[in-house]
């Protein structure tokens, strides 16, 4: 099923949403919107899936949702009944122009517009960060004015020098480019995406970087911390979670097909060993958290 574009409701006398939920569940369905999004879960026993990832919910969780990237908080209303606060949790968000178009331009901001850039795989916040941006979160509800921008931007610039951030969604689902050398690997990437139900010579890569084979794949693995077959399994297996999420008419044999694979029992194979599941189980289990 597709993600619903959400309106985040934001009044003329603030610049950024902020809100507590305490609620039965989290009341949205699978969605997506331009705003970056904080969700900070104080309660809940339930399951967040962002872009293909899934991940049962525990007190504490903290993770950073990029601009456009398709996400729901699902509580589990079974282990819990009907109560009114099942869900306790703080959220904030904000467009990355908030404070004005040319707000992160600034060449101090330069490490705060890094994290926005690896937020569109969503970010888990881990450690003393999670424990830090968690106590300010839960402040940031009930400031105002002046000392509630300040507690925003502190927060922003605490993620920004954090090496405590996890990527939640896999490349496949949200393509991130290393921006270093972004016309060479853009270029691969481009080439890798828009051929990805093809097959992919390492060669023809390779004279695209205009690199002699084993270099680029030396170069391709320093770049995107991964191996060419890797990355390229992690893409496809990505592309096929979105087409098992989004049209439903397809069967698997043909998302296989769709996503480079040469035989189902191969796409079988691959997909579980990187979700941990298989490819039918993956859809009916994302089909009730939807």
């Amino acid at each position: 099923m597709k993600a619903l574009l959400e309106k985040i409701p934001v009044t003329a006398q603030e610049s950024f949403h902020c809100e507590i939920i305490r609620a039965p569940d989290f009341g949205t369905p699978w969605h997506f919107h331009p705003e970056y999004e904080l969700t900070l879960v104080l309660k809940s026993s339930g399951y967040r899936m962002i872009g293909d990832n899934i991940t049962v919910l525990s007190p504490g969780d903290l993770v950073f949702v990029g601009s456009n990237l398709p996400h729901v908080w699902h509580q589990d209303q079974q282990r819990n009944g009907s109560s009114d606060e099942n869900v306790h949790a703080v959220v904030v968000q904000f467009l990355d122009g908030f404070l004005g178009n040319g707000f992160l331009t600034a060449p101090e901001l330069s490490d705060v517009r890094k994290v926005f850039q690896l937020a569109g795989r969503g970010l888990q916040v881990k450690g003393r960060t999670r424990d830090s941006i968690a106590k300010k979160m839960q402040k940031l509800a009930d400031t105002s004015g002046y000392a509630r921008l300040m507690e925003l931007l502190a927060i922003l610039g605490e993620l920004a020098k954090s090496d405590e951030l996890e990527p939640v969604a896999s490349a496949g689902f949200a393509p991130q480019l290393d921006l270093t050398d972004k016309e060479r690997l853009g270029r691969v990437c481009q080439h890798i995406d828009d051929h990805l139900a093809e097959p992919l010579s390492r060669q023809k890569l390779a004279k695209l970087a205009h690199l002699s084979p084993a270099a680029f794949s030396r170069y391709f693995h320093v770049r995107t911390g991964r191996t060419l077959p890797d990355y390229i399994n992690e893409l496809r297996v990505g592309r096929a979670c979105r087409l098992l999420l989004e049209e439903v008419e397809m069967g698997v044999s043909q998302v296989a097909f769709a996503c480079g694979y040469g035989s189902l029992s191969n796409f079988n194979k691959r997909f579980q060993a990187r979700m941990g599941m298989t490819p039918t189980e993956y859809r009916e289990k994302v089909s009730k958290l939807t």
